[in-house]
């Protein structure tokens, strides 16, 4: 049963503006299904073909007079011979939407459009299920928790009984049929994603040695990235470390979250952060093989922090806004004392994500807790030490049951409200 994407309106818009429209996203997000919903009449063509890939591959210049458009062409990042034919064919006609593209490796895919198909092609991103979409709310703003947002989100929201089913579950769209063992599905997913994608990406050698880093990294979620530690526990150079870790952001495993810059906070920490995009993926890699081992987990705090983030910048690409410009994080090097039942407390300032809108910057803390407090808030005011930016409504995204305002511009607000 087809699942309704929460893209689906923008890519119908966005192809009547454009030559043609690229979907990226990582491997069996549902790029190819979403198009084929929506565009079930257009010839469709896929290089997963093997025959059809080495015949494009030796005569690209043939391929559109076999294949004429309009057309959906299906995993193209495989196929960089046909994109100086793909601008030619572009430029033949001012008809728009002449082009549908899907491929799962984002680098190598901007890389060829930007120095060929720029201006012609829009590119969007597709990324696992949201919880929206799961859940069947029909609400598509971007998450930026000002009034507006507040109050709209109030208006569709209602409480999932059992958030840690959904972060175990996980995302993919195969993963709604509750008879897909879940097990069976990632480690299928995990083979074939190295074969796959990180062989044509790196041509990777030692595959064991490869999930091994995956694991590891998946185990260092929501934290800022050691590579040196990574490399020790690996067993591989710090080099090896980082051109892995650069393979799985382009295929959208990944997100490295950079830190909020500005020159009025010199003693901001410059290390991004890193998230996987899937939480389901998250747990079978470090081995939770229920949501009730996932939650009482030692990893919990960073898993429901891993999840929150991840459906916060779908919020955005579904909305095809470009969640790299809005999203950041801030953290302090310097220590500010604190009081935690009775005791004094001594820890760096951090902010889990800053969400910036104009002049506003909207500070928003991450916490797996029933019981949101004024404190959890206390770096906020960082914001207000930079010159031109206005600080906006504070957010605790938390496991509170509704919407609690605790002072004039701070809000808790349930997991659900994203």
């Amino acid at each position: 049963m087809y699942q309704k994407r929460a893209i689906e309106e923008l890519i119908q818009k966005t192809e009547k503006s454009f030559k043609g429209v690229l979907v990226t996203g990582p491997r069996q997000v549902g790029k190819s299904t979403v198009l084929r919903h929506l565009y079930g009449d257009r010839r469709y063509v896929t290089f997963d073909d093997p025959v059809l890939l080495a015949q494009t591959k030796a005569e690209p210049g043939l391929f559109f007079r076999n294949y004429r458009p309009p057309i959906v062409l299906d995993e193209v990042q495989y196929i960089a011979e046909l994109f100086p034919y793909l601008k030619m064919e572009c430029d033949k006609s001012e008809e728009n939407g002449r082009f549908l593209l899907t491929g799962s490796q984002q680098y190598h895919l901007m890389k060829n459009i930007s120095e060929s198909l720029a201006g012609r092609i829009a590119i969007l991103e597709l990324s696992g299920l949201s919880m929206r979409e799961i859940m069947g709310c029909d609400f598509h703003m971007p998450f930026i928790p000002n009034q507006l947002y507040l109050e709209e989100r109030e208006k569709s929201c209602y409480h999932i009984e059992d958030i840690w089913k959904l972060i175990h579950r996980g995302s993919y769209p195969a993963l709604l049929d509750e008879n897909v063992d879940w097990q069976t599905f990632y480690s299928a997913y995990v083979q074939t994603y190295i074969d796959r994608d990180i062989h044509e990406l790196g041509n990777v050698k030692d595959k064991l040695k490869f999930t091994r880093f995956m694991t590891v990294l998946a185990s260092r979620t929501g934290q800022m990235l050691n590579y040196s530690s990574v490399a020790e526990q690996t067993e591989v150079s710090v080099s090896t470390v980082k051109e892995w870790t650069s393979l799985l952001e382009a295929s959208g495993m990944i997100y490295m979250l950079q830190p909020f810059s500005n020159s009025a906070l010199k003693r901001a920490i410059r290390t991004p952060k890193l998230y996987f995009r899937d939480t389901g993926l998250v747990c079978f890699l470090t081995r939770y093989q229920t949501p009730e081992t996932a939650m009482n987990g030692a990893m919990a705090g960073e898993l429901f922090e891993t999840f929150v983030v991840s459906e916060i910048l779908k919020s955005f690409s579904n909305a095809g806004l470009d969640y790299r410009m809005y999203v950041t994080y801030y953290r302090g090097k310097d220590k500010r004392m604190s009081m935690e039942n009775g005791q004094k407390i001594s820890r760096e300032d951090e902010i889990d994500l800053l969400i910036e809108q104009d002049d506003f910057i909207y500070p928003v803390e991450i916490k797996m807790s029933a019981n949101p407090k004024l404190t959890m808030t206390n770096a906020f005011d960082v914001i207000d030490k930079i010159p031109g930016k206005r600080r906006g409504t504070g957010t605790i995204v938390c496991m509170y049951d509704s919407a609690l305002w605790l002072k004039d511009n701070i809000a808790a607000v349930p997991v659900e409200y994203i």
